[in-house]
């Protein structure tokens, strides 16, 4: 019996729209969508082998399974795509969005956030990374605050953790909205990562795309 195909994929009733795109892309173009979710290729790799597949859910798993797998390489490689807070790329709409919690934040509040992200980079040697969802500035100062005394160790197992949420929150966008999933996406739609100093932005629920948070000395959901 041939195995079924990436173009040959079921397309059922309960499928998202991006799911279904996803499932019959070319392997070029749906590794371009997932890049511009994760930059890890060993995590896209992983989500491409398993192609096609037969709901959000199943997508879902795939990528908390291949993200638990990633070496300390394939975490730096994902971390690497995500600029410091204040300085996103230029042309990356996800970094505009992520970042623009901290737009309303007092003076004080940003000068602190940004020694605080500075230790941080310091100590770590990459960006704080937190999945920010529904936290605001003062929130996000205080994960920060609650993370800067953790071991490498520790601190590298909870980065891979909030990556997960971002890559669950953004894989669900990819899901929902195929057209936009493809092309530049609108600088304020609202995903969820924290780039080392501000909010990301949408709230933390415990949903599918939202699992909860497990405890880490920051702030709760």
């Amino acid at each position: 019996m041939q195995p079924v195909t990436a173009t040959e994929a079921p397309v059922t009733p309960s499928s998202p729209p991006g799911l279904t795109r996803f499932n019959t892309a070319e392997e070029g173009t749906a590794r371009a969508a997932l890049h511009a979710i994760c930059a890890s290729r060993a995590w896209a790799d992983a989500l491409l082998a398993r192609r096609p597949y037969l709901g959000a859910e199943a997508l879902l798993t795939a990528s908390d399974a291949a993200t638990a797998a990633l070496s300390a390489a394939g975490l730096a490689e994902a971390m690497a795509a995500h600029p410091p807070i204040g300085r996103p790329e230029p042309g990356d709409p996800a970094s505009a969005r992520e970042q623009r919690g901290m737009a309303q934040a007092p003076p004080g509040l940003r000068t602190e956030m940004l020694g605080l992200n500075l230790a941080y980079q310091q100590k770590f040697g990459h960006v704080f990374l937190i999945c920010a969802t529904g936290l605001d500035a003062a929130q996000l100062l205080d994960a920060v605050r609650g993370r800067i005394g953790n071991t490498p160790e520790r601190e590298r197992e909870i980065v891979r953790t909030e990556l997960g949420r971002i890559n669950r929150i953004r894989l669900a966008r990819l899901m929902e909205d195929p057209a936009d999933s493809y092309e530049p996406a609108d600088p304020y739609d609202g995903v969820a990562s924290y780039d080392g100093g501000g909010p990301y932005d949408g709230a933390v629920t415990n949903s599918p795309s939202h699992p909860p948070r497990p405890g880490q000395g920051g702030p709760r959901p």
